[in-house]
């Protein structure tokens, strides 16, 4: 599975990384911003993207609009990582098809659940 790590931060695509290979996802790649995270969805095949919700540019929700309303990218799984916890701002992320959605401070546990009920949701081809 080829993922892609989105956060202005490096230190949290660093542990986000770190936490994946542990994990077993070894094909990983990462993006500083939602632009430069949507040009490499444009030029490169994903199986899920993982992305903080707060970015300078093209925060997480923008990124995740682009992705959906983008017809090669329309049903790629989006994981929306973030430290906001606010109902109404999870509930647009839900209605905007975010496929999962995880509160910062999270654990490895956490982060297994997320990726094996998005694994389950994926069609086979």
């Amino acid at each position: 599975m080829k993922v892609l790590v989105v956060d202005d931060m490096l230190s949290m695509r660093q542990v986000m990384m770190h936490m994946l290979r542990s994990l077993g996802y070894n094909d990983l790649d990462e993006a500083v911003n939602g632009l430069e995270a949507l040009k490499k969805l444009r030029e490169q095949d994903y199986d899920l993207l993982i992305t903080d919700l707060h970015m300078p540019n093209l925060d997480g929700k923008q990124l995740l609009e682009k992705v959906r309303h983008d017809k090669k990218l329309a049903n790629l799984p989006v994981l929306m990582v973030s430290s906001e916890d606010d109902k109404k701002q999870v509930t647009d992320l839900i209605a905007a098809k975010v496929s999962g959605f995880i509160v910062k401070p999270f654990n490895m546990n956490i982060l297994r659940k997320h990726l094996d009920w998005i694994k389950a949701e994926i069609p086979t081809v």
